[in-house]
């Protein structure tokens, strides 16, 4: 049973998830911004090192990234929900399923930083990995989003 919202509520809430989503692509390209200047630092010598850590890379790219995290989740949750509100059903096709797979691959890659704080390398790759292949298929996720969205006000 579809739930009964004021149709100005059905109709906005359509764009919650792509406008958080556009928002959230561009706060990982930072996050990834972040990254490169911890490994920068890491590999520096020691008067350069001393330059970047007053920079604090790290704790932003951790704040960064939890909010990326948590965002990511609830607006996955949040674009599906609005999409079975709106119209009783999912759809299910490679945007959901890549979503579905990138919201999985961003829980697996915080779940690293505690092995990555120790100095495990394995993680720390792992970790970079996990986000390098986030990156490709939010950007990807991105235009598919936006053929979406122009279904969608096409049939506004």
């Amino acid at each position: 049973m579809i739930m009964d919202l004021p149709e100005p509520l059905k109709i906005y809430s359509q764009f919650f998830h792509p406008i958080l989503m556009w928002i959230l692509l561009a706060l990982t390209v930072y996050a990834l911004y972040l990254g490169v200047q911890i490994r920068r630092t890491r590999n520096a010598d020691k008067e350069v090192r001393k330059e970047l850590v007053k920079k604090n890379f790290n704790s932003k790219h951790h704040i960064v990234g939890s909010a990326i995290l948590a965002f990511m989740v609830l607006g996955t949750i949040g674009g599906m929900a609005v999409t079975y509100i709106n119209n009783g059903k999912l759809f299910v096709g490679p945007h959901l399923l890549a979503g579905l797979g990138m919201t999985g691959m961003i829980a697996v890659s915080a779940s690293l930083v505690p092995f990555m704080q120790k100095g495990n390398d394995i993680a720390r790759y792992t970790h970079i990995s996990l986000n390098v292949v986030l990156l490709g298929l939010f950007s990807w996720q991105a235009f598919t989003g936006v053929q979406i969205l122009q279904r969608i006000i096409s049939n506004l």
